[in-house]
Parts: structure tokens; sequence; C-alpha cells
């Protein structure tokens, strides 16, 4: 099997490696997450200059393909940097949404605005009770009329502070965790009787807890179908759960050569650290979880390109096995820097932050090991 790149693919990848080495070094990083917003707006525009957001859509929808190798190799290369721009929340989950549940009113109105960086999207889905249980849904939206009244509050909204637009999965029919009876709803994000409380997360994210108090919505902003939407939130977040895989991995690459090129530097009783054999072993544990993880990844990729309905199973494996890959790299390379690997002033730690809260994003290490032998 030939698991090449193909040109396009191979520019792609060279273009966002060449932003990240020359535009996104760690100082820079540090800069963006301290700011007001938590990310570069003049990044995010060359985002879109580029093309970059382009990449999840397919060629009918205005995008460059859409193919989840494409997507991979973004990630890839954005974890290598730490990117904090909301590529995954605006491009990948909220305009994938918009794609695969959006009529075609909704995605010619809304998706040339994301691909132009001017528009920016948030999936509020997760609460406070449902863990990683997509059908746990306790929002409830009633139709009143010509539109919906919106009442409960989500958790963790990724980009959800900076958000121009909220997509809600919001309960219109049946008990707290039927798979029936979940809707999407599309609304502004700063509709009246909306509470957004914004804050950064350990990663250097940002997110927000939303509330919503008798928000009314019209019913013209549905996407799909009443109560059917939880089929396109499950291919979605697969999606973005392939994403945050290959980000991790390009993290991980970082981290073990980072803790490679420390060792031959850093002298203990006169000789450098990687000359130890006993810590030689543990780099090559470092080096061999990295390649088992990407190579997981890219079975997952082409699972999800085939569309043959093993892409479920693949992207479980994958979250499972990079999940337990970036716990063994990230605390490897804390524990042979030293006590320097959790200062701030060293991006070691910085790195093993992200790659600590990826392991629960979209599904722990653990849920998605029992979702693999479940499916």
């Amino acid at each position: 099997m030939d698991f090449s790149y193909n040109d396009e693919q191979q520019m792609l990848r060279d273009s966002v490696s060449k932003f990240v080495h020359q535009d996104y070094d760690f100082d820079s990083r540090r800069k963006i997450v301290d700011s007001e917003v938590g990310y570069s707006k003049e990044h995010w525009a060359l985002f879109a200059e580029l093309g970059w957001l382009m990449v999840p859509f397919t060629e009918d929808d205005g995008g460059l393909g859409g193919s989840a190798v494409d997507l991979m190799l973004v990630m890839e290369e954005f974890g290598k940097g730490m990117v904090v721009e909301p590529f995954l929340n605006t491009a990948v989950i909220g305009g994938g949404l918009i794609a695969d549940a959006g009529s075609d009113v909704q995605k010619q109105n809304l998706l040339p605005t994301v691909m132009e960086g001017q528009l920016q999207l948030a999936f509020a889905f997760t609460e406070a009770q449902s863990r990683y249980n997509l059908a746990d849904v306790d929002t409830r939206a009633e139709l009143q009329g010509d539109h919906y009244v919106i009442n409960g509050k989500k958790s963790v909204v990724l980009n959800g502070e900076s958000a121009d637009k909220l997509i809600v999965s919001v309960r219109t029919a049946g008990a707290q965790r039927d798979r029936d009876g979940i809707s999407l709803l599309l609304l502004d994000a700063d509709t009246a009787g909306i509470s957004r409380q914004g804050y950064a997360t350990i990663d250097g994210q940002r997110a927000a807890e939303v509330s919503f108090d008798n928000v009314k919505v019209s019913a013209e902003q549905l996407l799909g179908a009443a109560g059917q939407a939880l089929p396109s939130i499950e291919k979605i977040i697969d999606r973005a759960t392939l994403a945050v895989c290959a980000e991790a991995v390009g993290s991980m690459e970082v981290v073990y050569k980072k803790t490679v090129e420390y060792t031959q530097t850093r002298k203990q009783f006169g000789v450098s650290l990687a000359s130890f054999q006993a810590l030689q072993h543990r780099m090559v544990d470092m080096f061999i979880e990295y390649e088992q993880a990407r190579s997981i990844l890219m079975m997952a990729a082409m699972q999800l390109d085939a569309g043959e309905g093993l892409a479920p199973k693949a992207i479980s494996a994958a979250k499972s096995r990079v999940g337990k890959a970036a716990r063994k790299v990230g605390q490897e390379a804390v524990q042979l820097h030293g006590g320097i690997g959790v200062t701030d002033e060293l991006d070691i730690g910085h790195y093993f932050k992200r790659l600590t809260s990826v392991q629960y994003l979209y599904g722990s290490t653990d849920f998605h090991t029992q979702r693999f032998a479940s499916l």
C-alpha cells in the first residue's frame, strides 16, 4: 500500500510547516495566549488567505476536497507549534455540522464566510452530567409557533467566548438520554438570553460556560430535521477526534526530539545524559510510542476517507492508542528534563499540558477503548 502524499498534500504540509517554523515560535505563541482574545486575528486572516480554512470542506461546498488525510496533515503541523487559533472549532466542527446537516440555503449563506475567515463558530454540546455521551442532552428547546425557546446550560464550549454564532445541541423531544429527539439550532452568540462566561483552559485554549434563559430562535435556524441530529453530531465529533489525534502526534514528534536534543547537551558527572543507557531506553520507548501513534492515525484517516462503515471503530482505536502514547511521551519528556520541564519558561511543560488535555477531548482513552470493543 502506498502511504506517500501526493503533490498537493505535500505542498499543503510544507505551507503549514513553514508558517509554524517562521511565525509561531514559542515566545510568539505565549504572547498570543496571553492576549485578550486568546488567538491572533492576523494569523486567522492568513489562514483564510492561504486557503487552509477550505481544507475541511468538499469541492461541492466550495472547499479543497475535505479528505481526512488532508485534515490530518494540517493538524499534525499545528500540533508541532501548539497553534491556538480556532481552526478545529470553526472549520472542522462548526463548519462540518453546517455542511453535513444544513440546507442548501444555509450552506450557501454560511460556509463561504467561514472559509473567508469572516465567521467564527462554536459547538455547544457538552453538559455537566453528560461526560462523553453525545446523546445525554438536557438543554431543551420548545417549539412555540415559528420559533424555539431554549433553556439550559452548556459546559466547556471551546471558542465559545469568541464565536460569532453558536451551534447548540438541544432536546426537542424524548427523555434526557434518548438517541432520538436531539436537534441542532444555529443562533447568534449575542442573542438575548445567552450568557457566556469565558476562561482560559490549562493548555492555552479558550472556552466558555454558556447559559440559555428563554432564548428565542427562529425555527428556520434548525440544522437538519428536528430530533434527528445525533448521527451528524457523532460523525463530526469522530472527525474532530481524528483531528486532535493528529495534533497530538505532531506535538509528540517535537517533544521526543527536543528531549533527545536536551539529553545530548545536558551533562551530569561530566558526561551527557544521553550517554546513560537507562535514559537511552526511555527515549527509544518515546520514539516507539510516537511511531505507533502515527501509524494508527494514518490507518484511521484512510478508513474515514474510505467511508466503508469501519471509521468509528478505527477512530476509537486511534484515540485509545494516541491517548496512551501522549501520556507516556509527555510524562517522560518532563521527567527527563528534570525540574525545568514544568517551568512556564520552557515549552516542554506547555506541550505536556496540551498532550494531557488531548487525552480527554471527545472521549478519554478508557472511553474509546471500551467503544472500540463494543463496535
